[in-house]
C-alpha cells in the first residue's frame, strides 16, 4: 500500500512523557488520500476513532475520545472518510461498505508501522462502519459503536422530504439544501440505494462472539432514536449495551460520561461505575 506522510507536529508532557500529535496521509483502494491525527503516546497499542455522517475527525466526540485515550497513556488514530473533512475524494451519502473499505486501508498502514489495533470506535455513521469492517474482517477484538443507527431506511424523509422515492426517481438525484437554501450534496439513487441496501441485521449477526462490542447511545439522541440501541444488543452475540441519560446525539453535554464509559469499556475494569444502564429501551419496531 503506497502512503505520504509526515507534516504537523505538537507536542505536550503528560505524566513526564512526550505525546505527538502527528497528521498522516494514507491512501485507499481508490488511490484517494485519507487524513488523519495521530495521537502517539510511544505504545505500540493503537485505537482507531471514525467520525459519523457529514463529519470530520475534527469534531466532538472524536476529538474528546482520543484525548482521553491520550491521557491513559494509549496512542489513538481518528481520520476522515473519503470526501469529508481534509481527505480526498467526493462527498457521498451512501458509502457505508466504501467506508468500512476505508477503515481497512488505515489499520493495513497502521499495522505496517507495527502498531496493534486495539479497538475501532465510530460515532453515529461510523458506528454502523465500524460493525459492518468487524462483520466482514473479524480481525479486531473490541468494537464501539456510538449513537449507530439500526434501522438505515429510517431517517432519510427528514433529510430528502416526504416524496423522495418519487423524485429520486424521475430526476435520478435530489440535492440537499440548508435551511438558507445553499446546497449542501446531492443523493444521486445509486447512493440511496446504497445505504438501503446494506443490511445491519446481516452484519450483526456476523460479528463474531470473540468479539467484544459496545453501543453507547444518549437518551435524549433526536436523530437516531434510542430504541434503536436496543437492537443491537439482540443480535449481536458478545454485546454490552450503555444508555446515558439526558444525552443527545453527539453527547454534547455529556463528554466526559462518554469518553470514560468507552475507556472503561477497553479497559474491561468491572469495578469502574460506567453509567451503563442493562435496561434495553422498549417499543421495537
Amino acid at each position: 500500500m503506497s502512503e505520504a506522510r509526515r507534516s504537523q507536529f505538537s507536542h505536550e508532557r503528560i505524566d513526564n512523557s512526550e505525546i505527538q500529535h502527528r497528521r498522516v496521509e494514507i491512501e485507499n483502494i481508490h488511490g484517494e488520500k485519507l487524513v488523519g491525527v495521530l495521537h502517539d503516546t510511544g505504545s505500540t497499542e493503537t485505537v482507531v476513532i471514525c467520525h459519523g455522517f457529514q463529519s470530520s475527525k475534527d469534531r466532538i466526540p472524536m476529538v474528546t475520545i482520543a484525548n482521553v485515550f491520550e491521557r491513559a497513556m494509549i496512542t489513538s488514530f481518528r481520520f476522515d472518510f473519503a470526501g469529508n473533512g481534509e481527505s480526498q475524494g467526493s462527498f457521498q451519502y451512501g458509502n457505508y461498505r466504501r467506508e468500512a473499505e476505508d477503515l481497512r486501508s488505515v489499520l493495513q498502514h497502521l499495522r505496517g508501522e507495527n502498531r496493534e489495533i486495539s479497538a475501532i470506535i465510530g460515532h453515529s455513521k461510523g458506528g454502523n462502519v465500524v460493525l459492518l469492517y468487524a462483520a466482514k474482517y473479524k480481525d479486531v477484538q473490541t468494537v464501539v459503536n456510538i449513537s449507530g443507527r439500526f434501522f438505515l431506511e429510517r431517517g432519510i424523509q427528514g433529510r430528502l422530504g416526504k416524496d423522495f422515492t418519487k423524485r429520486i426517481t424521475e430526476n435520478g438525484f435530489i440535492d440537499v439544501r440548508n435551511r438558507k437554501g445553499k446546497f449542501e450534496y446531492r443523493v444521486t439513487e445509486e447512493s440511496l440505494m446504497d445505504r438501503l441496501t446494506t443490511n445491519t441485521h446481516e452484519a450483526c449477526l456476523s460479528i463474531h462472539e470473540n468479539c467484544r462490542v459496545l453501543t453507547v447511545h444518549g437518551t435524549n439522541d433526536r436523530i437516531v432514536s434510542a430504541e434503536e440501541a436496543s437492537e443491537f444488543a439482540i443480535y449481536i452475540k458478545n454485546h454490552k449495551l450503555c444508555l446515558i441519560e439526558g444525552a443527545d446525539h453527539e453527547f454534547t453535554s455529556h463528554q466526559h460520561q462518554l469518553a470514560s464509559t468507552v475507556l472503561s469499556f477497553f479497559r474491561v475494569d468491572p469495578k469502574r461505575d460506567d453509567g451503563c444502564s442493562a435496561v434495553p429501551i422498549k417499543s421495537r419496531m
